[in-house]
């Protein structure tokens, strides 16, 4: 994926990602808080050499200092000095319990020692530090001082005295909740990622472009009140919907250079749109003087007859078995140039009847009298029927729902298609949301802009 597809994935996914930091920060506070506050104060002593006036000795005084440091920080946490700690502060733990709560370091170069004390009690923390380097200064003493001498080579003076801390040292609950944050944002995006990952929904453009190069010859926004008003041409002609028709129209005009004017509107599972994209469509050629016939195909489910409201009990079917003519059945719809064949009675055997050599014969000679054909098919997935039209006709349309098909269904929809060699004139997304992340810009220059200039019928 490119970085534009992770910036998408971002956007789509903001309120989990949201949701992860806060509960992340939420979760360290409430860890934070619910621990108990630690205190650590630090006394530093120096130690120095007590060697000979000169400075030859002065500087083998100091060497031998440098080289004790690293025993001297050892012992800070011995039982020998830490034991007379525990007796004088009344202390109820062991040495080893005490050398816990301890952090002895000497800096780098230097000769200063650094006790750090841990505590509950802020004051208890700088009187034990103190102790200890009073304690240590005499364990140095008295392991430094040689038989027979009066004092040890090494003397340890007090540099800073502990002090009781105003803030405790643990937990740093800013800290924590910056990093809980932190663990919460990552932990989003890797959901975010996953779940973008898992999702194979087609959303977008560029998820029908990771499935095919078939162009996408128009987008119809989603209106959430399609199932009460499916005819949008009718009903509100300036609605962005109708727009999407109209763009939708003038690319299938462009396709219609190639010659072909029979055109099969289908999609990949039910409930994409395709029929009111079927209806919708001629409603609009139509509307722009084109002689349209709308043909239900759909022998099965047929939704045409109802849409525009007209008589569908004698149809299609009747035409095919030879029991009417075709323009008997045939309706006039509204003032505009458009006829319409109704399916007809729902017979046993549809596919049968698609692929037969009458239904070649009515579309060569309604094909005759027409500028454009529209027929409404059955989706590809479930039945043939859809494939076998296609097969017949210039090209088929291919009505795709916005996150209701996913890349799968997509491509063997196309599949079925292109097995029995019928062609592609492109594919229409439907129910594009107009809000959020996945929306589209719904404007005259879209019909332009994935129309003709990708390709043509085939």
């Amino acid at each position: 994926m490119e970085l534009r597809d992770y910036l998408q994935i971002l956007r789509q996914n903001w309120i989990i990602i949201v949701a992860l930091m806060l509960l992340g920060s939420g979760a360290a506070a409430t860890y934070s808080l619910a621990q108990t506050p630690l205190y650590e104060s630090t006394n530093r002593v120096m130690v120095s050499s007590q060697a000979g006036e000169s400075i030859g000795e002065q500087q083998q005084g100091q060497s031998y200092t440098q080289d004790r440091m690293a025993s001297y920080v050892e012992l800070a946490l011995t039982p020998r000095v830490l034991d007379p700690v525990i007796g004088e502060l009344g202390l109820d733990i062991s040495a080893a319990d005490l050398a816990e709560r301890i952090e002895v370091d000497n800096s780098a170069n230097t000769t200063i020692i650094s006790l750090t004390a841990t505590d509950e009690d802020p004051d208890h923390a700088a009187e034990i530090a103190d102790t200890v380097s009073v304690s240590l200064a005499d364990a140095v003493n008295q392991a430094e001082t040689l038989p027979g001498a009066d004092d040890a080579p090494v003397n340890i003076t007090e540099v800073t005295q502990a002090e009781p801390p105003e803030s405790p040292s643990w937990p740093q609950i800013p800290l924590n909740v910056a990093l809980g944050a932190l663990v919460g944002l990552a932990l989003g995006v890797g959901v975010a990622v996953l779940r973008s990952t898992l999702d194979t929904r087609i959303r977008s453009l560029r998820d029908v472009q990771q499935v095919t190069d078939q162009p996408v010859i128009g987008a119809i926004p989603l209106d959430p009140q399609a199932k009460s008003r499916p005819i949008i041409m009718m009903e509100d002609p300036q609605n962005p919907r109708s727009e999407a028709f109209r763009s939708l129209r003038t690319n299938l005009q462009f396709i219609e250079l190639d010659g072909g004017k029979v055109f099969t509107v289908t999609s990949s599972i039910p409930a994409e749109g395709k029929s009111t994209t079927a209806v919708n469509l001629a409603i609009a050629l139509a509307d722009a003087g084109k002689n349209t016939v709308l043909i239900d195909g759909d022998l099965r489910k047929p939704k045409v007859a109802e849409y525009l409201g007209i008589e569908g009990g004698v149809g299609l079917t009747d035409v095919l078995i030879g029991r009417a003519q075709v323009e008997d059945v045939f309706q006039q719809w509204g003032d505009r140039p458009l006829l319409v064949l109704p399916a007809g009675m729902i017979p046993p055997n549809p596919s049968e009847l698609l692929g037969s050599s009458q239904m070649q014969e009515l579309l060569e000679t309604v094909a005759h009298g027409a500028d454009v054909v529209i027929i409404d098919a059955p989706p590809l997935l479930p039945v043939t029927d859809a494939a076998i039209l296609a097969r017949e006709t210039a090209g088929a349309i291919l009505a795709v729902s916005a996150s209701r098909t996913n890349r799968q269904q997509l491509g063997q929809a196309l599949e079925s298609l292109n097995n029995v060699g019928a062609r592609v004139a492109g594919l229409t997304l439907t129910m594009v949301p107009t809000r959020g992340a996945h929306a589209f810009g719904y404007n005259y220059s879209y019909g332009y802009g994935y129309g003709y200039g990708h390709n043509r019928a085939g």
